[in-house]
């Protein structure tokens, strides 16, 4: 399988060895053991990778034992926890392993938040550097060849962005993987961790979601739906955040009388992943709702971009009571940033957004923008 280099791996590489642990979040299949295998593969017998999800390993995660855990990786200098969610209580544990072995470099993987893990209210505040690592971006792809043509770029929209999807050449393939993903992986944490009393009822709100990217979100209209209370949709939309499916995105606001506020919209985490739950992974090109999956494909570069910087920007978008809308606001260093998405160029007017937000700079991005 390829192997692409990660943006991230160099901020980690930096922050190795501060006396503190270094936490990678992210989807199932994104990508954390090989960079998590690779970073550690410099330091030879010194390093030492840990699957979470094997029994012997499991049993060395005692709470208030840290002994355990290095009776498991000796004398080791640098060990990745991978599937570290995992572990119930995560959070205690390692804490407790960090301040007692303060020589031991720690990283530790996640699938899902370790919130969903931690039923002892311990984080690891303050003790680690945390970093996201999301499916493949468009520039971790391409990052050593020309950009692709429109077709190679509309099967990326089509099948999505996870790294072995991206490396498999054969479309057949691509969707065995991706239905293998989106089959077995996506839910997993979900379930092991919480009581989900209906995971039909669950899996037909992923499903309504899948068919909402880009439109305005109604928890009420989700809610009399699905026969089921605001508080459990609520409860259900955070942990399918926590597990990285979705990403909420909400309203941007600084001044404006007639802002909408409160609304939200769901975009998914891998627009492959979203063509899987709707079972349509036809032709992009013809389809009816092309605009919103180039819609959430864009709105994954900007996340994707964000999270290596420093000090990311706030994505959020923008709407009036009169429904004026710009798709996405990045609001970085304290300036608001408008983009607009359309599949292909057209007119664009900014104009009531910079009647409000005379400081902003805008943007229009189309599908020519991504091909050669």
């Amino acid at each position: 399988m390829k192997i692409f280099t990660r943006t991230i791996e160099e901020n980690v590489k930096n922050l190795l060895f501060k006396g503190k642990a270094i936490l990678i979040f992210g989807p199932r299949q994104a990508g954390k053991t090989t960079l998590s295998k690779k970073i550690i593969a410099p330091y030879g017998n010194d390093g030492m990778y840990c699957n979470c999800e094997l029994v012997h390993v499991r049993d060395a995660f005692m709470l208030g034992e840290p002994e355990k855990l290095r009776e498991l990786i000796g004398n080791k200098k640098i060990v990745v926890f991978d599937e570290a969610q995992t572990i119930l209580n995560i959070g205690a544990i390692l804490k407790t392993f960090l301040d007692t072995y303060k020589d031991v470099q720690v990283i530790a993987t996640g699938s899902s938040s370790f919130d969903l893990a931690n039923k002892i209210n311990e984080p690891l505040t303050g003790r680690s550097f945390e970093f996201t690592l999301y499916p493949l971006s468009f520039a971790e792809i391409y990052q050593d060849t020309k950009a692709p043509s429109e077709s190679e770029f509309l099967e990326l929209l089509k099948t999505g962005l996870y790294p072995e999807i991206v490396g498999e050449d054969s479309l057949v393939v691509k969707q065995n993987i991706l239905k293998n993903i989106t089959t077995n992986y996506l839910y997993k944490d979900v379930f092991v961790f919480e009581s989900i009393k209906n995971p039909l009822i669950f899996e037909k709100l992923i499903k309504m979601l899948a068919f909402q990217i880009g439109n305005i979100v109604s928890v009420n209209e989700l809610s009399l739906s699905l026969g089921v209370s605001r508080i459990t949709v609520e409860k259900y939309l955070r942990l399918l955040e926590q597990a990285y499916i979705i990403k909420r995105v909400n309203t941007f606001s600084r001044n404006g009388r007639n802002e909408l506020k409160k609304a939200f919209k769901i975009y998914f985490i891998d627009i492959g992943v979203r063509n899987a739950v709707i079972d349509s992974l036809a032709s992009v090109h013809t389809r009816k709702d092309k605009g919103a999956i180039f819609e959430n494909f864009v709105f994954l570069e900007l996340l994707k971009y964000e999270v290596c910087e420093p000090f990311p920007g706030r994505i959020s978008f923008w709407r009036t009571d009169t429904k004026v809308e710009i798709d996405f606001i990045v609001y970085k260093n304290e300036l608001p940033h408008a983009i607009e998405v359309k599949w292909k160029q057209e007119d664009v007017s900014f104009k009531k957004f910079l009647e409000v937000y005379k400081d902003a700079t805008t943007k229009v991005v189309t599908v020519s923008d991504f091909v050669s």
